[in-house]
């Protein structure tokens, strides 16, 4: 049975879906079967795959409304091991849409449950906010992973999204586990990046993943290649510092 992963932060710009795409891409090139959710509006993780966005007419948004199936929704990458259920601007009107309907939270749940047979890992690419979409994430979710940018605000807000999770856990999914802290677009120059991965590391020690991300050039350029990190660059930092963080995660889930 494979396990559903939600990367979540209400914050943007901290490397949620910079994350998605290559551990999603990191974890197909360990030989593992991968399942990318696009959840966010912005279809970043759709666009970062190399999909055109506006030909998009099946995917997260038709998913929710219950108007396609989940693998009618799934679409083939070329990345290897790794499959897609995309998104499109569209999205944006299932806040909306969704609000009255009995069980909105439980929507994506409901779709994507039985997928879980079919791969070894299943990764929900979270919009930044914590409305409907991202509780419908939280609560088809096994576990929650959260990048955390090595910055002065890192941990403004933090306490918020856990007391989201904390009431998921209580109300919809009492399963619901915390995968890691994932501390993000590090430099090791500066003084700053060094002091917040202290801060994050006392206060919440075994919940901080070892692997960090380090701040790099390749991994910002990839996307607009349509190119995960792996398939862009393999030999660069940010390809490490992925197929490092998709190891741990094997070897912490063995």
């Amino acid at each position: 049975m494979g396990k559903i992963i939600a990367i979540a932060n209400q914050k943007g710009g901290v490397g949620k879906t910079t994350t998605s795409i290559n551990l999603a891409a990191s974890l197909g090139v360990l030989e593992k079967k991968v399942l990318l959710i696009d959840a966010d509006p912005q279809a970043n993780a759709t666009s970062g795959l190399g999909i055109d966005v506006e030909a998009v007419t099946n995917g997260t948004y038709q998913l929710l409304e219950h108007s396609t199936t989940a693998k009618d929704a799934i679409v083939k990458t070329t990345s290897p091991n790794l499959d897609l259920i995309p998104a499109h601007i569209d999205l944006v009107a299932v806040e909306i849409e969704l609000v009255d309907k009995k069980n909105r939270e439980y929507m994506l749940k409901q779709m994507v449950t039985d997928l879980k047979k079919d791969y070894d890992y299943i990764i929900i690419d979270c919009a930044p906010s914590l409305g409907l979409l991202t509780l419908n994430a939280l609560t088809a979710a096994d576990a929650v992973i959260i990048p955390i940018q090595c910055e002065y605000f890192a941990l403004e807000g933090l306490g918020k999204l856990l007391n989201t999770i904390k009431s998921v856990q209580k109300v919809h999914n009492s399963g619901l586990d915390i995968e890691g802290l994932l501390l993000t677009m590090y430099d090791s120059r500066l003084r700053l990046s060094n002091q917040v991965v202290e801060e994050v590391k006392k206060h919440f020690d075994a919940m901080v993943f070892n692997t960090i991300i380090q701040r790099n050039v390749r991994l910002s350029e990839a996307p607009s290649y349509g190119e995960s990190i792996i398939s862009y660059d393999a030999s660069s930092r940010g390809a490490n510092n992925y197929l490092s963080l998709a190891e741990e995660l094997i070897q912490k889930n063995k």
